[in-house]
């Protein structure tokens, strides 16, 4: 037998159905639905964000972690704030721009900003005022810092003046 023989029309012929018999099985694979156990379930979805103390419109990237013994907040009948430290290994730069979309995001308005050797950021809501500062972090080593002075003006929600009557119209 020959070598030309192997690669006649009949040799080539059978090699080019085992190829597109091949390929079609990996298509019709790739094509088929998951199987019933294999669905994703929102819940199992990793965490992105994390939130700021009890504001749900105020989040940063899930690399920050509180630092308690840095932080404190109030609450009264009429007020609501505090400060709320932050640290993690990310980029001033990015989280910058991550505070800012997210905060657009939660319809803040974005009143300022100044940078030097810190960045600070200044957001306002109709009742609440939120500052940032961003510190440390330079691009390879060390963590960002990230405090975030917050302000919420209960009253103005409920419509009372500060000593917790209802405001006439």
């Amino acid at each position: 037998m020959r070598l030309n023989s192997v690669f006649s029309f009949p040799g080539r012929f059978f090699a080019l159905l085992l190829i597109v018999g091949f390929l079609s099985s990996c298509a019709q694979q790739t094509q088929s639905t998951p199987p019933a156990d294999m669905t994703v379930n929102d819940n199992d979805l990793a965490q992105v964000t994390t939130t700021v103390e009890s504001y749900g419109d105020i989040e940063l990237p899930i690399e920050m972690t509180l630092l308690p013994k840095k932080s404190m907040a109030m609450r009264t009948d009429s007020f609501q704030g505090g400060i709320h430290v932050y640290s993690g290994k990310v980029q001033i730069a990015s989280l910058r721009d991550y505070i800012v979309a997210s905060m657009r995001n939660h319809k803040w308005k974005m009143v300022g900003e100044a940078s030097y050797n810190t960045t600070m950021l200044a957001f306002t809501k109709p009742n609440k005022t939120c500052m940032v500062v961003l510190s440390g972090g330079s691009a390879m080593v060390g963590k960002t810092e990230a405090s975030l002075y917050v302000t919420v003006d209960v009253a103005a929600v409920n419509r009372l003046n500060p000593f917790g009557e209802p405001i006439k119209q």
